[in-house]
């Protein structure tokens, strides 16, 4: 008798994910041609990358037809330090598809800090970074003294976006010598002793690194009482000192803002460590700080890294510095002495010192030797002086929108098209009124009607108005030398991130944070200027990699979902708003944008469209991980 087998069938469950994203375009940061695609999320991971069935069981099922799907945005250079406590998605830099950033740049920031030097600090912060003094008072815990206690405070707020933080050396500095003596001397070996143990205590705790920024005597971002920060004139020694530990430990990354060349190669010597240096851009840095010009610094990227074998990596700069300003809080003519005289202190004493005859009579003869921020002395290659730009500014109201182009020794640049001066034309509304018939008018042509001098025209309409008139410089990204050396330094090798948001620095002046919208919208979409697959790399994965930030930046099996979803033909920019959202009843402008149809950090959604969810899944990344998704 022939016996009849049974074969039993196995059938597979069906998959389950928390996030399905169905045909998006994929761009996964690694220069990897795109492709069509779709993509299973489970527990705040990456888990397969592919056609998935449609029986597959998800808790949330995207539709990515006809979007891009991409890392989400990588920003190197903020300064949220305070507004991550009250802010968990960092807005602007959450409404602009940025998933992780890095706080504690240039130097600056909240720790070591002894309890009665915490007014101090802020006090620090308000003037350099202009972060205001009420927000950072009632909006901060202050439940730390040490950098590792500071990082389980980080560790312990909720947040919408991951942070990854530097040791900042300014108030390492001021900590272990006192702020006069960090100021004014070298360290002592005994000083420089338990400074470094900080630093490495720093590092234990999970820092990515350090932060300095030494831009000498005429500095433009200075402490609370217009002096330079004590970086600023600290010593190279000193300074490589600190690297010397990097060094020994083997780790870490350094942000640089304001050495020259050549110490910052000394720099990478004495550590080992790559280097982000600020700021590479074709005319100015975010805060109208002439720059050396950008093809210098990019053929000197070249030349050490292949030649020399440092890694030096340019912080690019790749739209124009937004900027509107009014003299009751502004700070950053501090470059110029003469200014930085009249706006320290309160509104009072900036008056005071406006109306002294001294004073003002040194903002006029700088003025009439072609110098300072109103002289706009924008020069071209045979040295001659920029007409078409001098005087190039206008009043807004208070709260109106602005470009930054301030500064001595940049590049003439030749409008594409002379005719069109809408770039050059600034409403007036001034808060009281008076000014009302300037509306539409350059500062050029007001002082004329009121037949004044530029400086005093400026400063007696703002006096008038006890300084809240605001001013609104103007614009270079219509300038066909200034595009031309966006495309330069966007397609360098050596720039490893192509913008910066300065987030939570200047919220009264700039609004930089919108700078991944602007860079997909103009520099990929409108002008061609890099391909897309380029700009996710340079957005995501090569950031992430050169800052140490292990376990970011690319679309890849087995990684933290950090995901953006968006529409390319529709991204765009939207209008400037002024949000009395911060904390003490402080205000702040911000762009959002529309276009980004979902934001996804951690396997969770913060945002669709302009909509938060609620959701809080970011991490502090410690050592560049976030430690519990390893």
């Amino acid at each position: 008798m022939k016996r009849v087998g049974i074969v039993a069938q196995h059938v597979a469950a069906p998959q389950e994910y928390d996030i399905v994203i169905r045909n998006g375009t994929i761009f996964d940061g690694l220069r990897t041609p795109r492709f069509l695609s779709d993509i299973g999320i489970k527990n705040g991971k990456t888990a397969t990358i592919g056609r998935i069935s449609k029986e597959a069981k998800c808790k949330t099922e995207i539709d990515a037809t006809g979007l891009n799907v991409c890392p989400g945005f990588i920003d190197l250079h903020t300064h949220y330090d305070a507004q991550l406590f009250w802010d968990p998605y960092l807005t602007m830099s959450g409404w602009h598809g940025i998933t992780s950033v890095i706080v504690g740049n240039c130097g600056f920031g909240y720790a070591p800090c002894k309890p009665d030097n915490r007014i101090r600090a802020m006090q620090t912060l308000e003037r350099n970074e202009a972060i205001p003094y009420e927000a950072q008072a009632a909006g901060m815990p202050w439940d730390w003294e040490t950098y590792p206690e500071m990082l389980d405070s980080i560790d312990r707020t909720a947040k919408g976006v991951n942070i990854m933080s530097y040791f900042g050396i300014a108030p390492c500095m001021t900590y272990f010598m006192g702020l006069e003596n960090a100021r004014k001397r070298p360290a002592t070996a005994d000083e420089m002793d338990q400074m470094k143990e900080c630093l490495r205590e720093a590092m234990e705790a999970g820092a990515c690194g350090f932060s300095v920024q030494k831009a000498g005597k005429f500095s433009a971002q200075r402490d609370f009482d217009g002096e330079p920060m004590c970086t600023d004139t600290m010593s190279n020694e000193d300074l490589y000192a600190f690297g010397s530990v990097l060094s020994e430990i083997g780790s870490g990354f350094i942000q640089v803002a304001g050495p020259s060349m050549k110490s910052t190669e000394n720099l990478a010597k004495a550590s080992g460590r790559p280097i982000l240096y600020n700021a590479v851009a074709p005319a100015t840095d975010q805060h109208g700080s002439p720059l050396e010009q950008h093809t210098i610094l990019l053929k000197w990227l070249d030349r050490v890294n292949k030649e020399q074998g440092l890694r030096i990596f340019g912080q690019a700069i790749c739209q124009d510095g937004d900027l509107t300003f009014s003299l009751d809080n502004f700070n950053l003519f501090d470059i110029y002495p003469e200014w930085k005289d009249v706006t320290v202190g309160s509104v009072e004493q900036r008056i005071a010192a406006m109306t002294a005859p001294k004073t003002r009579q040194a903002l006029l003869d700088l003025h009439d030797a072609g110098r300072g921020p109103l002289a706009v002395m924008n020069t071209s290659m045979d040295g001659e002086r920029d007409l078409d730009r001098h005087g190039e500014m206008g009043i807004t109201g208070s709260t109106s929108a602005a470009k930054e182009t301030m500064a001595d020794g940049i590049k003439k640049m030749k409008r594409e098209d002379p005719q069109n001066n809408a770039d050059s034309l600034f409403l007036v509304n001034s808060p009281t009124g008076k000014f009302e018939k300037y509306k539409g008018m350059k500062l050029v042509d007001i002082a004329k009607a009121e037949n004044k001098n530029m400086v005093d025209c400026m400063l007696d309409m703002s006096i008038a108005e006890d300084l809240k008139t605001s001013w609104k410089t103007g614009k270079h990204d219509d300038h066909l030398a200034f595009r031309k050396g966006i495309n330069e330094i966007v397609n360098h090798p050596y720039t490893c991130s192509v913008g910066l948001s300065d987030g939570g620095a200047h919220c009264k002046f700039l609004t930089l944070g919108e700078w991944p919208t602007r860079l997909l919208s103009e520099v990929v979409r409108n002008d061609g200027m890099m391909s897309l697959e380029d700009a996710h790399w340079k957005m995501a994965k090569y950031p992430a990699q050169a800052s140490g930030m292990l376990d970011r930046g690319s679309i890849a099996v087995g990684m933290p979902a950090d995901i953006i979803c968006y529409d390319l033909k529709n991204l765009k920019l939207l209008s400037e708003e002024v949000l009395y959202d911060q904390p003490g009843g402080e205000w702040r402008r911000a762009n959002k944008a529309d276009g980004y149809r979902y934001t996804i950090v951690n396997g969770e959604v913060t945002f669709i469209g302009n909509k938060c969810t609620g959701a809080t899944p970011g991490r502090l990344l410690r050592h560049g991980r976030a430690q519990d998704l390893i």
